[in-house]
């Protein structure tokens, strides 16, 4: 689904942070169908192992997503780049958010090329 940036991001600061466990949902669902490729783990998962590990298995969880973006981006046809690395720095130093708007972005790239 092509969704808007600036609302995820103002939605995930004005809810304090619960808007953003619905984006990753959100994010690890539609990517997993885009790529055709099986899930890494299931939404729900996904937010109760991120909450239990103190956003430890979120920094995972990015860099596997940037994996997977990687491989979408090479069936378009597009170069290879550093997107793992890139999510996981950002997860690594707080920098969630970040790294899921790079995401959507990718995500909405795949989207708007279908």
């Amino acid at each position: 689904m092509n969704r808007s940036i600036g609302v995820c991001i103002l939605l995930s600061i004005v809810t304090f942070g619960i808007y953003m466990f619905y984006w990753m949902y959100k994010i690890n669902e539609e990517s997993a169908k885009l790529s055709g490729e099986p899930e890494i783990i299931s939404g729900g998962m996904l937010i109760l192992l991120t909450i239990v590990t103190c956003s430890i298995y979120l920094i995972y969880w990015s860099y596997k997503m940037g994996e997977r973006f990687e491989r979408m981006r090479a069936q378009r046809g597009g170069q290879p780049g550093s997107l793992p690395v890139i999510y996981l720095i950002l997860a690594l130093f707080g920098l969630e958010i970040v790294s899921l708007a790079l995401m959507q972005s990718d995500e909405n790239t795949v989207v708007g090329a279908n």
